[in-house]
């Protein structure tokens, strides 16, 4: 009560999660915490919990909503379990307290939730229910540092949206409450996965929370003064460990989209995954460049494949490969048409003149020039084809306003 009270008092909004039944580390397969049933999960004495916690915090406005449960997962988790206990939680918090948000986890240490694409839960109450997932690059292996970038990406974010994204176009809410990367920027697994969800987490509006925020532990695993290598904060929490992914993730802070979000019309952006920058230009005699996606470019995708300028008759062209991007008038030939190529689908291509194919890409200083197409071969697992991912992104909004982004200062 007194963290929720601290917390309330500098107005940060509070989701309580219940984690696991047994103080400790999580997770395994067999800590006796994964399912119902469990050894130390007494579904019972849960609901007992989470009726206690609710009522507890029910006048406290801070605390917008309630994790039912972290991570179900291990050999006897299933979906019948998963309808039956989740309907009684959920139930149960509602009851308490009707004013926050009820979230529910899926299985599989919260990665799957696909047992609801035609099924879903039936609850007494509506206009408050949320889902989880989570995923991290440890979630599968090794298979960014081994893989083809593209093809991984490719294949893991399909994955994401069959066990959980088709939730977003089904209408329901979806938070991905875990998620994070190794901070030293040295993680060449950790790299490609976060350049990856960078995104699709654009493209899909995702709410998140990244984990962790601690520098280190008084006591882990066993260990006294664990160094906490994920953390936001160096070991003794004086400094941001790695300020540049901080920055890099901040730029999915702000909506890009609503609810509630509609500034200006629906228009599109191109955002930079692993910059988390967006195609800004200062004036039509400037070359384009990389910008704070508040200062973002507004384009048209039209039928014809062009990129054009809202309001303006410039489109984006192909000139040459290793030289700028330009904008054009001149919107009819095969350099103004830009496709989206690669398993990651965040290659965008033009055919110039010659007949030859480039792609979008950034040079040293973040200009914007198209440069021959790399990482195409699904074999190579060596190429990083980060500087040349773009996703074109719906956004509404308003263009040359400044917002207030992720800011951390020492503890």
């Amino acid at each position: 009560q007194a963290v929720v009270a601290s917390l309330s008092r500098n107005n940060v909004m509070i989701i309580l999660d219940n984690h696991t039944s047994k103080p400790g580390w999580c997770c395994s397969n067999w800590d006796g915490n994964g399912f119902f049933g469990d050894k130390y999960f007494d579904p019972t004495l849960w609901i007992k919990g989470l009726t206690r916690v609710a009522a507890t915090f029910n006048a406290t406005q801070n605390v917008v909503g309630m994790s039912l449960r972290n991570e179900l997962r291990g050999i006897r988790q299933n979906t019948i379990g998963w309808y039956w206990y989740m309907k009684k939680g959920a139930e149960a918090v509602h009851a308490a307290n009707p004013n926050v948000l009820v979230i529910l986890s899926g299985l599989r240490y919260d990665r799957d939730l696909s047992f609801l694409l035609h099924r879903q839960i039936k609850l007494t109450f509506s206009h408050k229910l949320v889902y989880e997932l989570h995923w991290y690059g440890f979630s599968d292996g090794e298979a960014w540092a081994k893989g083809n970038p593209n093809q991984v990406c490719g294949q893991l974010v399909g994955d994401a949206m069959s066990k959980g994204g088709f939730l977003l176009d089904q209408g329901y809410p979806l938070f991905l409450s875990e998620f994070g990367v190794e901070m030293s920027g040295t993680n060449v697994n950790d790299n490609r996965y976060l350049n990856c969800f960078m995104g699709w987490a654009a493209e899909q509006d995702l709410d998140w929370a990244l984990w962790t925020l601690a520098g280190s532990y008084y006591l882990r695993e066993g260990v006294v003064g664990y160094n906490e290598t994920y953390g936001v904060y160096s070991f003794d929490w004086n400094q941001i460990r790695n300020g540049t992914i901080l920055s890099k993730i901040a730029s999915l802070q702000y909506p890009f989209r609503g609810p509630g979000y509609e500034e200006v019309p629906v228009h599109k952006v191109l955002f930079h995954p692993s910059t988390g920058l967006c195609v800004k230009r200062a004036s039509l005699l400037d070359a384009l460049a990389l910008g704070p996606c508040v200062e973002a470019e507004a384009w048209s995708n039209t039928t014809e494949k062009t990129l054009t300028v809202d309001g303006t008759p410039f489109c984006l062209e192909a000139d040459e490969s290793g030289k700028p991007a330009k904008l054009s008038v001149i919107c009819d030939g095969q350099n103004t048409k830009w496709e989206t190529i690669s398993d990651s689908k965040m290659h965008l291509s033009a055919t110039l003149e010659d007949g030859s194919k480039v792609c979008l890409s950034i040079d040293s200083d973040n200009n914007i020039i198209t440069d021959s197409c790399k990482c195409l071969d699904d074999t190579n697992s060596t190429c990083d084809p980060g500087n040349q991912w773009f996703k074109i992104i719906d956004s509404t909004r308003s263009e040359k306003q400044s917002y207030i982004m992720l800011q951390m200062d020492a503890i």
